[in-house]
This record gives C-alpha cells, structure tokens and sequence, in this order.
C-alpha cells in the first residue's frame, strides 16, 4: 500500500459507507465495494467514479453541488448495498478474470429495480419526516393556540409551528435509528460503519493501512451522513420558518420543494467543519452528530476492518491506476 502512496497525494479525500457485510469507499474519482461472503472470501467490486458535479459549471456551485453530491451518493449508496445483498447471501459471483470485477447486478431488472427503490425511499421519508410531523405539528399548534380553523392557527403561529415540526422530525429520526439498532442485522451495519470511519481516519492520519494501526482510531467522524441527516432536521426548521405561504397546499409542498437548499446548506457546513475541526463554533455545531454516531456507529472486530482496508486499497490502486493512465494520455498528447 506505500506504493500507493508514492503515487497518490496522501492528502486526497476518501469516504465510504457500510453495506451489508461490507464497506464501499470512495476516492475522488474510484468506487470499491469490500463484501464478506459467507465462506470467508472477500468479494470486491471498484470501478472509476464520474462525478455529477463535472457535467455542467453550475453544479459546482456552492449550495447547489451539495444537492448534485447528495443524489449521486443516493444512487451509488443503493447500488453498493445491492451488489453486498448479493454477494452476502452467497449468491453466485462471477469475477470474469479479472481481479475487483465482481457481479455488479447489471442484468436487465436491475435498473428498474434501483428506480423502484429510490421511488419508494423517497415517499416513505417524504411521508415519515415530512407529512406526518407537519399534521402533527398543525394539531398541537391548534390545541395550544385555538383559531377557527388549524391552517389558520399554522399561519398565525408560524414559528411556533415550525419549531414543533422540527422537533418532532428530530424525535421521528432518533427513534427509527434507535429502534432498527435493536435489529442484530442493522447492528453488524453499524460495525461496519465504525470499521470504515476507523479506516478512513487511518488514511487522514498517513499511517500504515493495517489492522493493528485500525484498531487505535475512533469510530466517530465529522463528515458523516448521521451528521448531516442531523443537519438537514435542524436547518429545515431555520429555512421552513423563512419561507411562509398562505395556502395550506404550498406550506406542505415548500416542506419538499425546500430540501434541495437545505440540503445545501448542510453540506457546505460539514464540509467547513471537516476543513476547520478546531473552530469553536462549528466543533459546537458537529457535537449533536458525533454524539448520534455513537448509535450508528459500533466498535468493529478485525474481520470487518479488514474488509474497510480491503475496499479502501482497491479503490486507491484503481485511483492511482486511473491516474497513471491520464498522466501517460497527456505525455503522448504533448
């Protein structure tokens, strides 16, 4: 892996995310996918990464290239834990000869399959952590502020309103994540979880990429998803309260239409605090996340920071590899 090293600017960026059995890591232009079949083998998946953001100049902007980066990890994130369902159910694995191509499901429902998934993901968060805190939220509003009607009790109290809707969102998300870490499946998720952010402050640290130096790491890391899901929660109810309608209609809508901006937002707040870790303010803003990780995240055995290590490898070769290929591409052009 020092190898990989020489090659690569070790400042570079890596993420990743837990599968089932697994981990997916990503360079700033590789996915590899580490799954751990039921024999023991490990099955690994990478190829090149091409990024939304580089389709169009606008995308790069800030607030809107959070959103753009927020899809593009949606559908990558559903296609990694498709490939994982796959290989760790023992399902048959074909490599083709050649070493981290591995079956990715591309066979002819698959795409209508990751339709179907993000279609139905979508409407039931749009109707857990939307829908349903705002009725709630326009019924408390309207027993604590009687009016002739609850619109009208929704539109009188406005901040009120949004500030119950945000706690009830709050209240929704910590009680999902709470009660599907009872689930032992989940739990061996979040394992996982705790073995890719171990790894990925492995590479951050410049250390080698081994078990051993793994195991030193916390399982806590400010760019996070958790993070940012609980950054969307608490800067909707900012935005939501500054944006107010009068038909009851367009209040609801707003609640959706709003998510691109928020999520915008949010993630040019993550991406401050990960560059300035030490500033006070935003180490008091990250503080809830990091506090939440803790339920999302569990301390990993050695198999499954060996699986986080594998997919982190993968990718940086495939990233050296890929970069190799451009430097080699532009000599012959010169």
């Amino acid at each position: 892996m020092s190898e990989c090293r020489r090659k690569l600017e070790t400042d570079i960026l890596v993420g990743g995310q837990a599968v089932l059995e697994g981990v997916m890591m990503r360079t700033p232009n590789t996915i590899a996918v580490a799954v751990r079949r039921p024999d023991g083998e490990i099955v690994v998946k990478r190829e090149p990464a091409p990024k939304w953001t580089d389709r169009a100049r606008f995308l790069k902007w800030p607030l809107i290239r959070g959103t753009a980066i927020l899809l593009q990890s949606l559908v990558i994130g559903i296609k990694a834990l498709n490939f994982s369902a796959e290989v760790a159910m023992a399902e048959p694995v074909e490599n083709g000869g050649e070493r981290g191509k591995g079956k990715d499901g591309s066979g002819g429902g698959s795409h209508w399959m990751l339709v179907g998934t993000l279609v139905f993901s979508l409407a039931a968060g749009i109707a857990l952590f939307v829908l349903v805190p705002y009725w709630l939220s326009a019924l408390v509003t309207a027993w604590v502020y009687p009016a002739e009607s609850t619109d009208a009790a929704v539109h009188a109290h406005w901040l009120f309103f949004n500030l119950v809707d945000g706690v009830i969102r709050v209240i929704f998300f910590l009680g999902y994540i709470l009660l599907i870490s009872r689930m032992k499946d989940i739990h061996r998720v979040f394992q996982y979880h705790g073995a890719e952010h171990k790894v990925v402050h492995l590479w951050e640290a410049k250390q080698p990429l081994t078990v051993e130096h793994a195991r030193t790491h916390s399982t806590l890391h400010p760019r996070c998803g958790t993070s940012f899901l609980l950054f969307v929660m608490v800067i909707s109810i900012l935005v939501f309260t500054v944006f107010k309608f009068d038909w009851w209609v367009f209040k609801v809508l707003s609640r959706v239409f709003l998510l691109p901006l928020i999520a915008g937002i949010s993630y040019e707040l993550i991406r401050l605090s990960a560059r300035f870790p030490r500033n006070p303010v935003l180490k008091a803003i990250m503080t809830p996340g990091l506090a939440l990780q803790r339920i999302t995240t569990q301390p990993p055995d050695d198999a499954m920071l060996e699986v986080s290590l594998r997919a982190l490898q993968e990718g940086l070769e495939l990233e050296a590899q890929l970069k190799g290929a451009a430097a080699a591409e532009s000599a012959a052009v010169a």
